[in-house]
């Protein structure tokens, strides 16, 4: 028997005090059947249904962005070259290639979210998925 996978990914959150945080969870509500009929089975975690935007974004070397929060709930998928992500709490993360972010800091105290900026001599490119979701409020790893 197979054992269920798990992939680990960043929260950036909001805690009760309004202060963004972040943490390392892993998806994990696998299961191991196809897509449609007929199709050999495969190993799938489908979250809540939403409507989602799609943006590819290259981060210029050296590039550092002010404080603020994400637009929306949107799960971030680092491509190619680092970057980092500190939240209010003080907390820093690097993350690379293959990585994975949520990234959920609406509504922190005074609009501060996090600040975020590349590492290293290249850019930084990813995939930002956008969800029209509502976001939560102190739910650190919710996303399973």
């Amino acid at each position: 028997m197979t054992e269920t996978p798990r992939i680990p990914y960043w929260h950036v959150y909001v805690d009760q005090d309004g202060t963004s945080r972040q943490a390392r969870f892993d998806i994990r509500d696998f299961e191991l059947k196809g897509v449609s009929p007929g199709v050999t089975p495969q190993w799938n975690d489908k979250m809540a249904p939403s409507q989602a935007g799609v943006t590819f974004t290259v981060l210029p070397v050296g590039w550092v962005g002010d404080w603020h929060e994400n637009p929306k709930p949107q799960w971030i998928t680092i491509l190619t070259g680092r970057w980092f992500v500190e939240t209010m709490d003080g907390t820093r993360v690097e993350m690379g290639p293959g990585e994975v972010m949520m990234g959920e800091d609406q509504g922190t105290r005074d609009k501060k979210g996090h600040r975020s900026g590349t590492v290293g001599a290249e850019p930084c490119s990813m995939i930002v998925t956008g969800l029209d979701a509502t976001p939560t409020v102190n739910q650190p790893g919710h996303y399973r």
